[in-house]
């Protein structure tokens, strides 16, 4: 079992590593690439930096650092934690056990431009699976993305409800493996419904029109889980209970705790200034507060 995993290899994700491997807590890294910080053209605010580095530059050159001291890395889609008091890690490179976990994958993901999906959050749009699966038991649900996230959230609904439907917008199916469940690749033009969502308004499909064929535009669906891209700290927090803030970024304390014991949260996610010496200071907490959490939980063991 590992003692501390850290979710992402941004700057926040980094200085956390720095932390807990001087602390001798070997921690893993499990990252999906570069994120946000590939959007950095330059970065020229940042304390020792004699001239501007681009956002990759500086990423690369934190996984050098950590590396050099013994960090391990797996590269690899998180797809949800599991547990209380210990943790598993779910991710498309198989389940990883440990003690305590710090996310450091960056802010919330801005929701997609459907019409409708905003009016109706809370009223049969969901982000969690896990979360909120309960309430459709039997019912028809979709789940919109095209990654492994995707179909990790339509797996656990078929565990309620054996009407489960993946909707891509669009784009290409990405799963890493085979599954039995529906997928529609149309692409999305609302959500629709009265108080609460009654289905989705998908294009026609022009190519079955052209053979004479009947296709239909609304697709029924009680329930609407968004899942695109892969899973970032919030969407992991929520699953997992913690508590957020009233803006949607996870809520942590002046350690980087979370609501839940043995999970930690810095950088973006956490809101706030969202600058790289920010995320490293949290970084640095975070590793820091792992670090005592794990001692401590050894220690009364």
């Amino acid at each position: 079992m590992e003692k501390v995993i850290i979710i992402g290899a941004g700057p926040a994700g980094i200085s956390a590593a720095l932390y807990t491997a001087r602390g001798n807590m070997e921690p893993l890294i499990i990252y999906n690439g570069i994120g946000d910080l590939e959007k950095a053209e330059k970065i020229e605010n940042y304390y020792g930096l004699e001239a501007p580095l681009s956002g990759r530059e500086l990423f690369e050159r934190g996984i050098s650092q950590a590396k050099a001291l013994g960090v391990r890395f797996v590269k690899a889609q998180v797809l949800g934690i599991a547990g209380f008091d210990t943790f598993t890690v779910k991710t498309t490179a198989g389940d990883f056990d440990t003690e305590s976990v710090i996310l450091a994958t960056g802010g919330k993901r801005s929701a997609p431009r459907i019409p409708g999906i905003r009016e109706f959050e809370g009223k049969g749009v969901s982000y969690c699976a896990v979360c909120d699966a309960f309430f459709y038991r039997g019912k028809e649900v979709a789940v919109l993305g095209n990654s492994d996230f995707a179909l990790h959230e339509a797996e656990e609904l078929k565990n309620v409800t054996p009407s489960v439907t993946i909707y891509t917008n669009g784009k290409e199916p990405e799963f890493s493996k085979e599954h039995p469940i529906a997928v529609n690749t149309m692409k999305i033009q609302a959500i629709e419904g009265g108080d609460r969502v009654a289905g989705l308004r998908l294009e026609s499909d022009v190519s079955a029109q052209a053979e004479g064929e009947a296709q239909p535009s609304f697709y029924p669906a009680e329930g609407v889980f968004v899942a695109l891209g892969t899973a970032g700290s919030t969407e992991i927090a929520r699953q997992m209970g913690a508590e957020l803030t009233e803006k949607g970024t996870v809520k942590v304390d002046d350690e980087m705790a979370t609501t839940i014991p043995g999970l930690f949260a810095a950088g973006d996610c956490t809101g706030g200034l969202l600058q790289v010496s920010k995320a490293v200071y949290e970084g640095s907490m975070a590793g820091i507060s792992a670090g005592k959490y794990v001692r401590r939980r050894r220690q009364s063991s």
